[in-house]
C-alpha cells in the first residue's frame, strides 16, 4: 500500500528532526566564545544547559498536547483520547533518570564523535531486554537473544573504529573512550526509565505527548534547580568552563551573548526535540510501530553521513561495519525480520509461531498491568 503525502511528511518530519537533535547539539560543542569577566575565548562545553534546553522541547509537548485536545473538542466527533485521571508524581521516577541520561549523554557527545554517540545508544536494547526479563518477567524470542548478542558485537566494533581513528579525528583517545564509556552506561539508565514506565505508567492509558510533556516538566524543573548547586561544585580538568565548576550557566549565557551561533544550535536542539516526539508519535500512530522504528536508525546513518560532509569526523571502514552489525541487532530485537522471513516457504511457520508468542506475551503483560491498575 502506497503511503499517503501526510505519512511521507511525517517519515520525513522524524528522520529531520532526529537528526537535527543530534547534529544541533554537536554543532554547539563546536563552537568557542568569550565567556564572562574577559575570560579568554573558550569551548562551549555546558551539557547541563543543553540538556535544560532539551527538557524544554520536551515540555512543549504538553502544550501542542492540550492545543490539540482543545482542537479535537471542537470536532462533531471527537477523537483524540484524553486517556484517565493520574497522579502526576507517577512519572517522576522515570523523569529523574531521563534527566541523569540525558545530561550523561550530553557529557559525552562533547567528547566522542557525533556518529559513534548516536550508534552506541543501539546499547539501550541489550539493558532493555535484561532488565525486562528481570523485573517485568518477560519472555524474550530467540531472536531477541540473538539480536542482543549482534549488538554487543556491533558494539565493540564502532569501539574499535573510535580507537583506530582518534588520530585522525584530533581528540585525545582517554576523551573518546570515556565519552563511549559514559553514552553505554546513560543506556542503562535509559533501560531503567523504560522499566519504570511500563510498570507505573502505561496501565494509566496516559497519551504520549503529555506523558513525553509531563516528564519534560519534571526534567526541566528539576535540572533548571540542579544548575545553582553545579556553580558551586568543583570538578577540576574534567569540564572546560573557566572555573572548573560541574556547570557554569552565567558563562554558557556570555558565551552565547558573544557568539549568537551558539543560541541558533541550542534553539536547533529544542525545536527539533519537539517535532521528533509530535513525528515519532504520529508515524506510530498514521503508518506502524516497525516504520518508526526503521526510521530511528536510518537517522543514525544521516548523522554519519552529515558528520563527514562537515569535517567533523573522518571515515573509517569499521564504523560502516559497526553500524550494520547494530543495525541487524536492533531489527532482530525490534522483529523486523518476521515480515521477511513469512515470505520464504521454509520460515513462514516459525516467522507466524514467533508472533503469535510475541504477541501473546504482549496480552500477558498488559493484563498483568490491568490487575495492577484495579489494585491501585
Amino acid at each position: 500500500m502506497a503511503w499517503t503525502n501526510y505519512q511521507l511528511f511525517l517519515a520525513g518530519l522524524m528522520l529531520t528532526t532526529g537528526s537535527l537533535n543530534t547534529l544541533s547539539a554537536k554543532w554547539a560543542d563546536t563552537f568557542s566564545a568569550v565567556g564572562c569577566h574577559d575570560d579568554p575565548e573558550h569551548d562551549f562545553s555546558h551539557p547541563f544547559v543543553q540538556a535544560v534546553g532539551m527538557f524544554l522541547g520536551e515540555f512543549s509537548c504538553l502544550l501542542v498536547f492540550h492545543i490539540l485536545l482543545c482542537y479535537d473538542r471542537r470536532r462533531p466527533v471527537p477523537t483524540v483520547n484524553p486517556g484517565q485521571s493520574f497522579n502526576p508524581l507517577i512519572f517522576c521516577a522515570p523523569a529523574m533518570c531521563d534527566m541523569t541520561a540525558t545530561s550523561i549523554m550530553y557529557v559525552a557527545l562533547s567528547m566522542t564523535s557525533a556518529s559513534s554517540f548516536q550508534m552506541l545508544r543501539g546499547a539501550v536494547i541489550i539493558f532493555t531486554g535484561l532488565l525486562s526479563v528481570a523485573f517485568l518477567h518477560r519472555r524474550l524470542q530467540p531472536s531477541q537473544w540473538l539480536g542482543i548478542v549482534i549488538t554487543i558485537l556491533g558494539l565493540i566494533v564502532v569501539g574499535m573504529a573510535d580507537f583506530f581513528s582518534h588520530n585522525n579525528n584530533g581528540r585525545k583517545l582517554s576523551d573518546i573512550i570515556t565519552g563511549d564509556l559514559l553514552i553505554i552506561m546513560a543506556q542503562v539508565i535509559v533501560a531503567v526509565q523504560m522499566v519504570l514506565e511500563e510498570k507505573f505508567v502505561y496501565k494509566h492509558d496516559v497519551h504520549p505527548l503529555k506523558a513525553v510533556g509531563t516528564e519534560g516538566l519534571f526534567g526541566f524543573t528539576v535540572l533548571s534547580l540542579l544548575l545553582i548547586p553545579m556553580y558551586f561544585i568543583p570538578v577540576g580538568t574534567f569540564t572546560n568552563n573557566p572555573r572548573q565548576v560541574l556547570e557554569d550557566a552565567l558563562d554558557a549565557f556570555c558565551q552565547i551573548g558573544h557568539q549568537p551561533l551558539i543560541l541558533l544550535a541550542l534553539l536547533g536542539n529544542t525545536v527539533s526535540i519537539a517535532f521528533f516526539n509530535f513525528a515519532g508519535i504520529s508515524v506510530t500512530k498514521e503508518i506502524s510501530a516497525t516504520t518508526r522504528m526503521v526510521l530511528d536508525s536510518l537517522r543514525t546513518l544521516v548523522i554519519w553521513v552529515v558528520s563527514l560532509a562537515l569535517g567533523w569526523e573522518v571515515f573509517h571502514g569499521l564504523q560502516v561495519l559497526g553500524f550494520a552489525v547494530l543495525l541487524l541487532g536492533t531489527a532482530l530485537y525490534n522483529g523486523l525480520h518476521r515480515p521477511l522471513l513469512a515470505r520464504m516457504p521454509c520460515c513462514a511457520a516459525w516467522a507466524v509461531e514467533e508472533e503469535e508468542a510475541g504477541a501473546a506475551e504482549r496480552e500477558r503483560l498488559l493484563a498483568d498491568n490491568r490487575v495492577q491498575a484495579g489494585d491501585d
